[in-house]
């Protein structure tokens, strides 16, 4: 409700508090409390009824004011048709006013209502789509990464259990040379029995060197 500041006690109704009204150029507030009834009928496309009534009283003033609205709610193309119908009585400054302020500030309430109100049913309805949306996405992207998971894990166990594959680099698998291609094949190393005449003879200057030191 446009201009309603609630009133601060827990055990207040939801509906009670102080209501600003502008109205042929003056601001009058107002004390009381709403009062929410329904739905009633079947709905759809015979509609259904809302029932509100208030009594207020100036919060300066003696004045006081009294309503009773009945708000019709029926399913159109796309959305919902709202419409309005019901009574107010008042006096003190409300009846002071020129005539048609008072019927004029009514409408404009109910204007703003109206559009406060499918400001918040379509901010609702976003929000739900939204969040159905973000879940599809996550799902989405949780069956991708899996499939891709389980794609990467079935070509790793192709590899690793594979035993038809072959491996190369390995120096277990190289080809050993046949005898006839190894350059040192065929060839006898012997080891002489006596040393060569140079051989004693270097042995024997150095036996002769060490005697004569000692």
């Amino acid at each position: 409700v446009p201009g309603l500041q609630q009133d601060a006690d827990a055990s207040a109704s939801p509906l009670a508090g102080r209501l600003k009204l502008r109205a042929g150029g003056h601001t009058i507030t107002y004390r009381g409390e709403l009062r929410l009834t329904g739905p009633e009928g079947p709905g759809g496309s015979e509609g259904q009824r809302f029932s509100v009534t208030g009594q207020g009283v100036e919060a300066r003033g003696t004045g006081a004011v009294e309503l009773a609205l009945t708000i019709g709610l029926t399913e159109a193309d796309g959305g919902t048709a709202l419409a309005y119908s019901g009574t107010a009585t008042g006096d003190g400054r409300l009846v002071e006013l020129e005539e048609g302020a008072a019927l004029a500030a009514a409408h404009r309430l109910l204007d703003r209502f109206t559009q406060q109100l499918v400001t918040e049913s379509l901010a609702v309805r976003d929000e739900d789509a939204g969040e159905g949306k973000g879940a599809g996405e996550v799902e989405d992207v949780g069956e991708d990464a899996g499939e891709v998971a389980g794609e990467g894990v079935g070509e790793v166990a192709r590899e690793v259990v594979d035993p038809d594959a072959e491996e190369s680099g390995s120096v277990f698998d190289s080809p050993v040379p046949p005898p006839s291609l190894d350059p040192v094949a065929g060839v006898e190393f012997t080891v002489p029995d006596e040393p060569p005449a140079e051989a004693a003879h270097a042995r024997r200057t150095m036996i002769g060197r060490s005697a004569e030191e000692v």
